[in-house]
């Protein structure tokens, strides 16, 4: 998995206290191989340093000085070669602690992730079921209102044929003022009474 990938990963789970703990372990694992190819590089260059110096010591005319700068040269080469072999010994164990800190930081984000699915999962279902009984109560709205719309054209028909229109207008009037307005702008030509 690539970084990116795995970024989008992390993202996508959001927030996890494992996760971020794993993530800095790893990142410590990383720093400390990037700190120990950095000191290997010093102290090689500290080596060839040293070797050098011997070198030109070796061309001096023998002395007790001489004898004592050699032995100098010759301990801290010794002691930068065991740093070296430790460093190159740590060095190699570090793949092993990558792959170790990815695997578990693998494990950890697939936890997560599944368990957001099976929440996503869990939610999906409660919404599809409240879509589906929302539904159900839309359509029984839907019959009540077409019921009480015909009831009403039917009452209302009976009434103006049993009372006649006179009657019924002035019912109009006091009952439902927006359907006489809405007659009366039919009657005079989409015009209000008063409107010239």
């Amino acid at each position: 998995m690539c970084i990116s990938d795995r970024h989008k990963l992390f993202t996508q789970a959001g927030e996890n206290e494992e996760i971020q703990r794993l993530e800095d372990e790893l990142n410590e694992v990383l720093k400390r191989q990037g700190k120990l190819n950095t000191e290997l590089k010093s102290l090689a260059a500290f080596k060839k340093k040293r070797m050098q110096e011997i070198v030109s010591i070796m061309e001096l005319p023998d002395s007790a000085a001489k004898e004592k700068k050699m032995e100098e040269n010759k301990r801290m080469i010794e002691d930068a070669k065991q740093k070296m072999e430790y460093y190159n010994d740590e060095l190699m164990e570090i793949p092993k602690q990558i792959d170790e800190a990815n695997f578990a930081l693998m494990l950890a984000s697939m936890r997560v992730c599944y368990g957001r699915i099976q929440q996503n999962v869990r939610d999906i279902n409660e919404i599809n079921q409240w879509v589906s009984d929302f539904k159900v109560q839309l359509k029984k709205k839907i019959i009540l209102r077409q019921q009480k719309e015909i009831w009403n054209d039917e009452m209302y028909n009976y009434m103006h044929d049993i009372f006649g229109p006179d009657v019924i207008d002035m019912f109009d009037m006091k009952y439902n003022p927006k359907n006489v307005l809405n007659k009366e702008k039919d009657l005079i030509g989409g015009k209000t009474p008063g409107q010239e």
